[in-house]
Parts: structure tokens; C-alpha cells; sequence
């Protein structure tokens, strides 16, 4: 099994990327769009079954064990797959044949970059990211793109609603975090992943975060029918409470947008506790709270009507 880092920088998960695709024909790869900074957003394919599910790492730089968890989760279903042998109580291969699994590992690579690798990562954008950190150049803790915009913030839900908490925050413009871009989907990591929302039939989105050991499946403290029950069953895997958002966190995000704007059952994931970044000594106790959820979800995806 391929070993994962636990905050892997973007030289790591395309390593890590390329290591499974040789080793697994079951795993195919597509680009989903680029960062502000070029950087490649790669989503990943398993599976050809009619029920599709999508799965959203690393919205926010500090929140790169994520884009690990993600990969783990690929690393192990792939070599069980090929074993043949069942994993969470289910069986890989007969999943791949009634649902589609797409994976992005990380949406933000260019705030990921900057938190692992420091304001160097951002070129010809770092004077202008030190700008927006208040002029330090100390960015362990950045969660926006590289244009300073909260990619979880920026998508079409409640997002002029959310303007009001921005200047309540004291927020104008492009800053460490929850500053929500000019309008939505202004920026090209958010823009590719609702282009690509819009044209796949999705069941089911996990948009996983880190931290706070919670799981948010609402939309304006709405959720779709049976999406409580199914937020129950999680919250009985991973020992997370099933919760409704509140304050800055309850505007902006993909699973605010996907439940209430184009009704796609999403939960957001908040693994494990502490403060961002979580330290690498976090990854292996936060993942065996969520791995029976990244195995078994697909399992309550129900298949979309015609």
C-alpha cells in the first residue's frame, strides 16, 4: 500500500497520484481546471456505475491532511479492489460497478502550497499575498487561494447575505480567510468545481474539512428529504455530531450551494479537533474516525431519478 504523508504538498500528491495510477487500472485521471497560480486541480475517477459520487478535499490551505485522508481512502480501496477482498464491510468491486466515486484531493492547491511550503510557493503573487496577511510573511495558517478568497465562502449561497458578516469582520477585500471574492464562483477553483456539479448527475457530495469533529448537511438550516437520517448514520460511524452551521460558516459553502441551490445531498465533514493544521501526529487517530465513513457513504447514495 502506498504510504501517505500527512500534509502532502503538491510535488507529494502528484507523486502520489502517478504511483497509484501505474500500479491500479481502476483508477483513471482527469483535470479538473487549474489554481490562480496555474497549479493542476486533478480529479481523480473509480468505478463506472450509474450513481455518482463526488468527494472535495482542501477548500482552505491549512486544511491540507485532507487532501491525505483522500488519498489513504484511494490507496487502501484500490489495493483491496484488486485483492478482491471486502473492506469496511463492503465489497469494492461490486461498488465500482453501481457507483462512480470522483475524488478531488485538493481544491485550494495554492493555499496548501503556501501553508506547507511558505510564502515563497505563491511567486509572483507572494508580495501581494504578505500584503493581505497584514505585511507578515508567516502563512502557516492561511485557508484562502492565493487571491486571498475563502474558497468555501465563495460559492451562490447566501452569498450577498454573507457580505454583511464580512464588514461586521472588519473584511474588505483579500485576506487570510472568510472573505468571499467579488462574486460567486469569481474564482477558478470554485468556478471548474461547480462547471463540473452542473454536468455530472451527482447522488451524494463530501466536502471534508478539518476541524471540530461535526458534520454539516444543511442549507439556510434546511436539508433535503432523508438527508437527516443519512447525516445520522454518519454521525454513528465516525462518532461526529450532526450539526446546522451557524455564524460566518453558515454562508458560502459547496454544501450550502449543492443542498440548496441545485438539491445534491452534501456534508461537510469537520475531522478531527484541535487547531488548524492539524500536526501531522493528528492523521492516523482523525482517519480511523472517518474511514468507515469514506468507505461506506457511497452505500446511502441513492440513484438520481431521469
Amino acid at each position: 500500500m502506498t504510504t501517505i504523508p500527512p500534509r502532502p504538498d503538491a510535488a507529494a500528491r502528484v507523486a502520489l497520484i502517478d504511483e497509484l495510477e501505474r500500479e491500479y487500472p481502476a483508477l483513471s485521471h482527469e483535470t479538473l481546471g487549474r489554481s490562480v497560480l496555474g497549479r493542476e486541480i486533478p480529479l481523480l475517477r473509480l468505478g463506472e456505475g450509474a450513481t455518482h459520487v463526488l468527494y472535495v478535499g482542501a477548500h482552505h490551505g491549512a486544511e491540507g491532511m485532507t487532501a491525505a485522508f483522500l488519498l489513504r481512502f484511494l490507496s487502501e480501496f484500490l489495493t483491496a479492489h484488486r485483492a478482491g477482498r471486502s473492506i469496511e464491510g463492503i465489497d469494492p468491486v461490486f461498488l465500482l460497478s453501481v457507483r462512480t466515486l470522483w475524488i478531488v484531493p485538493a481544491l485550494n492547491p495554492d493555499g496548501v502550497e503556501l501553508v506547507e511550503r511558505g510564502l515563497f510557493s505563491a511567486g509572483l503573487f507572494s508580495e501581494r499575498v504578505r500584503r493581505m496577511n497584514g505585511g507578515s510573511e508567516e502563512v502557516s495558517t492561511w485557508q484562502a487561494n492565493a487571491r486571498g478568497v475563502d474558497l468555501n465562502h465563495n460559492y451562490d449561497a447566501g452569498f450577498h447575505a454573507y457580505k454583511g458578516v464580512e464588514a461586521s469582520l472588519g473584511i474588505v477585500g483579500g485576506a487570510p480567510t472568510r472573505y468571499s471574492g467579488e462574486y460567486p464562483e469569481s474564482e477558478p477553483e470554485t468556478a471548474a468545481l461547480a462547471r463540473f456539479i452542473r454536468s455530472v448527475p451527482l447522488s451524494m457530495i463530501l466536502s471534508l474539512h478539518t476541524q471540530g469533529r461535526e458534520i454539516y448537511f444543511t442549507s439556510g438550516g434546511r436539508s433535503l428529504p432523508g438527508q437527516a437520517a443519512v447525516a445520522a448514520r454518519f454521525s454513528a460511524m465516525t462518532g461526529y455530531r450532526a450539526a446546522v452551521p451557524t455564524g460566518a460558516a453558515a454562508y458560502g459553502g459547496l454544501t450550502d450551494w449543492a443542498v440548496g441551490r441545485i438539491g445534491v445531498p452534501a456534508f461537510t465533514v469537520e475531522c478531527g479537533a484541535g487547531k488548524n493544521p492539524l500536526p501531522g501526529s493528528a492523521f492516523v487517530p482523525t482517519w480511523c474516525e472517518i474511514r468507515p465513513l469514506l468507505f461506506r457513504a457511497p452505500l446511502y447514495a441513492a440513484p438520481r431519478s431521469a
